[in-house]
């Protein structure tokens, strides 16, 4: 009797019928509030372009088509998107293809000949997805921008780069923020790629096998601005690469903007006194009244690393699942995506905002490269040059040059002499030094070691202008192919209105 107790109290709180409401709570309304913010107007998007067609292959006829598309005009849009779950219909689908049926009568119901609730919920998941990953790409292209005129006002600013967290050598601020613009583009070209990927139609793969209805699979793609099909009807709706390549692609462009937010934070101390952040960009302390907290980028770091966890969740949903029709590539996984792409943008939109309003103190960083040793490696290259001598052994005169000048507790190439380096030369060549001291001593200057790295991807100014000129160049072709896809889905987007006020108007 225990056993029987403890089911009719279970009963008693979940029901008897479904859904339960722990089901209902846990599953049902969660993805009845995401789709009616989400997909709502691609399922009727979606309505309206498989009516056409089916009147285009003579599956309903022109009044069919005209009776039903008059219901879908009547459906208050707005009801659906503010009013909560009604466990009476399983979830949103069934909830408007009854009122369509309440509305148009039971023709109504030939809405769905040819289709299945499968091919149509994987293809309004592409087309939720297409729309935000194309939002995120515009931003990127934003922060890409900005960044570009960022380092054009820094050609010139002499700093220190690291290796190994290590001062290695002089180069300039142009030339660091360079390379993250080249990761930010390398970014956008791997969205681009999961653009190609997301936007294909699963429409006419029906619930695994495609149909034996002459539907015109070709047709609905064109209708919903897809760029391709999915051929295999299995593949349209068990694949989840695409995904899984859209979790990948934003995953690894937090993780990228995620290092470069880390440097940032660490020149934001006022031990490298890199910059200065805007006051919108800072908070002070509740009790030291000198700080002047970077949380703008505190934030922008630990939001990033939250991007990763959700995207990282979407890859993991999918790992070792059955390839078909199931829930965990769905309804519940879905959602961990968009919101990792929503704050990303959001990320993307702060990064670029703090970044040029921030003041950079051109004058500590050039101090610290000219008292450092950051400047050896060219002094190595200029003897080699000068001395006809193997780098081994140009490279083994500087070191034992900075190690005397360590020894003396002397710590940046300011105290380096001729007379000492020539000492150095002789104990190692057995031959006093050829250059001259002007030119020695030209070649300890931070600003002659930026100058001279002309090379394509070196720090001299000329060749960062050229630079950032390309980069900015390449920015039209960036522009004008998200200008194109954006452009399709909203023709096809309008196409549609088109069509359902010509149902609407006939009569």
């Amino acid at each position: 009797m225990f056993f029987q107790d403890f089911r009719n109290q279970v009963n008693e709180k979940e029901g008897v019928h479904f859904p339960s409401n722990s089901y209902r709570q846990m599953v049902l309304q969660p993805a009845y509030d995401e789709a009616r913010k989400h997909f709502l107007n691609s399922m009727i998007q979606i309505h309206i372009a498989h009516l056409k067609m089916l009147e285009e292959q003579n599956l309903v006829t022109s009044q069919q088509a005209r009776q039903i598309g008059q219901a879908i005009h009547q459906l208050d849009l707005d009801y659906y998107k503010t009013h909560d779950y009604n466990p009476q219909f399983e979830d949103l689908f069934f909830r408007i293809e009854n009122k369509l049926i309440e509305l148009g009568g039971d023709i109504s119901g030939n809405l769905h000949i040819g289709r299945s609730r499968n091919d149509m919920g994987i293809a309004i998941y592409r087309m939720t997805l297409r729309k935000k990953l194309l939002t995120l790409m515009q931003e990127l292209l934003n922060l890409r921008s900005a960044l570009i005129a960022f380092a054009e006002e820094h050609v010139e600013t002499i700093m220190i780069g690291y290796t190994h967290t290590q001062q290695a050598q002089p180069t300039t601020f142009a030339h660091y923020l360079k390379a993250v613009i080249d990761q930010l583009t390398r970014d956008y070209q791997r969205m681009q790629s999961a653009y190609e990927t997301i936007n294909r139609s699963s429409m006419g793969a029906a619930a695994l096998t495609t149909t034996g209805f002459p539907i015109s699979r070709e047709r609905m793609q064109q209708l919903l601005a897809f760029d391709d099909l999915i051929e295999n009807a299995w593949d349209a709706v068990a694949g989840a690469d695409y995904i899984a390549e859209a979790a990948s692609v934003v995953q690894l462009a937090a993780l990228n903007l995620g290092r470069t937010s880390q440097d940032f934070l660490l020149w934001a101390t006022q031990e490298f006194n890199a910059f200065k952040l805007a006051s919108p960009y800072v908070q002070i302390s509740s009790i030291m009244p000198q700080k002047r907290n970077p949380v703008s980028i505190e934030h922008t770091r630990s939001l990033l690393s939250s991007v990763v966890g959700d995207a990282a969740t979407v890859l993991q949903m999918v790992h070792n699942t059955p390839f078909g029709d199931i829930v965990d590539t769905e309804d519940d996984m879905q959602p961990y995506l968009w919101r990792a792409i929503d704050k990303l943008v959001g990320i993307y939109k702060l990064f670029g905002s703090l970044i040029v309003t921030m003041d950079v103190n051109k004058e500590s960083l050039l101090r610290r490269a000219q008292n450092s040793f950051a400047n050896v490696t060219e002094l190595a290259d200029t003897l080699v040059r000068s001395e006809n001598i193997s780098f081994r052994q140009s490279h083994k005169i500087v070191s034992l040059c900075v190690r005397e000048l360590l020894a003396h507790h002397k710590e940046s190439l300011s105290s380096l002499t001729w007379q000492l380096a020539n000492e150095k030369c002789l104990q190692v060549t057995g031959k006093s030094l050829q250059i001259n001291e002007i030119a020695f001593y030209q070649t300890l200057q931070p600003e002659y070691f930026v100058h001279i790295r002309t090379l394509k991807g070196g720090p001299a100014p000329a060749t960062m202008r050229e630079s950032l000129v390309q980069a900015t160049d390449a920015t039209v072709n960036l522009e004008n192919w998200l200008r194109e896809k954006t452009g399709n889905i909203i023709r096809a987007e309008e196409q549609l209105d088109q069509i359902l006020k010509e149902w609407v108007q006939h009569d």
